[in-house]
């Protein structure tokens, strides 16, 4: 079972070698998913402005980059144009962040990974984390529920490891926020 314990900067996180690689393998999917965005030619891309920039269709990135204005398309559309490069390249650069801090889990040991962060890490592993659970949570259709769906759900069903891996996201992200409070 993880632990987060803290430090005097930081907190130190033991994971065990199946929980490292749960979180490794919700990360590069969140990096697949995240993919490159809007277009990134065009003369105002260096600034982080897109041409085109239009509410995604997969619910889940539409979750991760929602409107700014619901009922406003055109200044929806407008904020989307001016902030969602820089949106996804945060999400993805927090996301290889915590990869980056797994380090290659071929070397985990049999007690599992230990990962040291400072604060600043801290917040980033909490920023990809909850991306990653906005993810589960908006494919699992969470809802206040949700405990008593994933206990009437068959154990052969395939979302109960789902609901078991948002459930555990959930347990490490509040013991993450304790440590730095």
């Amino acid at each position: 079972m993880s632990t987060v314990e803290k430090l005097e900067k930081g907190v130190l996180v033991r994971l065990e070698a199946e929980e490292a690689a749960l979180v490794r393998a919700l990360m590069e999917q969140l990096l697949e998913l995240l993919g490159e965005g809007p277009d990134k030619g065009g003369e105002l891309a260096a600034l982080g402005i897109t041409e085109q920039a239009a509410k995604p269709e997969d619910p889940v990135l539409a979750r991760l980059f929602p409107d700014a204005y619901r009922e406003d398309g055109e200044a929806a559309g407008e904020f989307r144009r001016y902030t969602e490069m820089g949106l996804r390249d945060g999400k993805r650069e927090a996301a290889t962040t915590v990869l980056e801090s797994l380090g290659d889990l071929r070397r985990a040991t049999a007690e599992g990974v230990t990962v040291e962060l400072d604060e600043e890490r801290v917040q980033t592993w909490l920023r990809a984390l909850n991306d990653v659970r906005l993810a589960l949570g908006t494919r699992l259709d969470i809802s206040e529920e949700w405990y008593e769906e994933a206990a009437r759900l068959d154990p052969r069903d395939p979302r109960t490891a789902m609901f078991a891996a948002y459930d555990w996201l959930t347990m490490l992200q509040e013991s993450l926020v304790r440590a730095i409070w």
